[in-house]
């Protein structure tokens, strides 16, 4: 059983894989083309699933599974896997611990002012008449309660904070306190003080937010986008903020990564720009490769019971 991954993780998780699946040849690269010939007779595929083009995926002999140590599938040529029946399964919940603590730190970044207090510190100003408030008793609208929204809808009710949830089914969530379809948007989000984007790119997802959810919007309400840059068209947010519909927007995710520079979120004074790190953690792909780990055993044992395996269709 040949595993062959373009991801090359630290000697310890390779040195793990060996040890507990002694039935496996692991070959480890740096990258696709160090790969090589390799990655055409793998049976198994570990990929961030950023390198994979239907080309590859019709020219392997013998694949039959690609474990994606990433939630996002937008680069995966999902196409072409379920025309050959490979199995795609991905390490989805895995980023809900760092991304669910880098929206609460920007929400209590934003209301303690701390962009401004730094900004006074290196200029050596003293003022204590900054409008700070608190996360207590606002109301934070998180789009996509999934594993990460649910964490950051957890942490969030530790705060006093009121939380309510957009999912496809409307159904309930821990730690909501109230669900909505994405049907019902412009009714909810006229309450939020905080709204939050977890949600990945799919057709159903593009472009989602339009003019009209930020007109709905409280003037004072801050958008986080964590999820994918292209739910909202830049030029839709980018009027919404200089017409003042909104107060702030924090984002880790753009239609063009990295980001151009002269780009005017650069310099605008409402938004706070991240390199797409919310998801960063040192302990991501240990967590990944314990999914891994337990794919790779249903797969010797049962061929049941993934964690993660991906509809090929709806593209998660």
């Amino acid at each position: 059983m040949k595993v062959v991954s373009s991801i090359l993780p630290p000697e310890v998780l390779c040195k793990d894989a060996a040890r507990e699946f002694p039935e496996a040849e692991f070959l480890f690269y740096k990258g696709m083309e160090a790969a090589g010939q390799s990655f055409y007779e793998a049976e198994i595929f570990i990929t961030y699933g950023e390198d994979l083009t239907e080309e590859h995926i019709y020219k392997t002999l013998n694949l039959k599974w690609i474990m994606v140590m990433s939630a996002g599938m937008d680069e995966m040529p999902l196409k072409a896997c379920k025309e050959k029946g490979i199995l795609v399964t991905n390490a989805r919940g895995i980023h809900k611990i760092p991304m669910a603590e880098f929206t609460l730190g920007a929400m209590l970044g934003h209301v303690k002012k701390i962009a401004l207090l730094a900004d006074n510190e290196g200029n050596e100003v003293w003022d204590r008449k900054l409008p700070v408030e608190e996360l207590n008793g606002k109301t934070l609208l998180i789009l996509g309660v999934g594993a990460i929204g649910g964490e950051i809808a957890r942490l969030a009710k530790c705060f006093g904070m009121k939380v309510a949830g957009v999912n496809r089914s409307g159904k309930d969530s821990a730690n909501t306190d109230s669900i909505y379809k994405v049907s019902q948007l412009t009714d909810i989000l006229p309450n939020a003080d905080f709204i939050v984007s977890v949600l990945p790119s799919t057709a159903e997802t593009k472009y989602l937010l339009q003019k009209e959810h930020f007109a709905a919007m409280k003037g004072s309400a801050v958008f986080i986008n964590i999820g994918r840059g292209n739910l909202v068209e830049e030029d839709v947010l980018i009027y919404a903020l200089e017409t003042n519909e909104i107060a702030h927007a924090y984002l880790d995710v753009f239609q063009k990564e990295p980001l151009p520079m002269g780009h005017p979120f650069w310099k605008m004074e409402n938004v706070t720009v991240t390199p797409h790190l919310s998801s960063k953690t040192k302990n991501y792909l240990p967590r990944s490769f314990e999914i891994f780990k337990h794919n790779l055993h249903t797969y010797i044992k049962n061929n049941k019971d993934y964690i993660n395996a991906i509809d090929l269709e709806r593209g998660y």
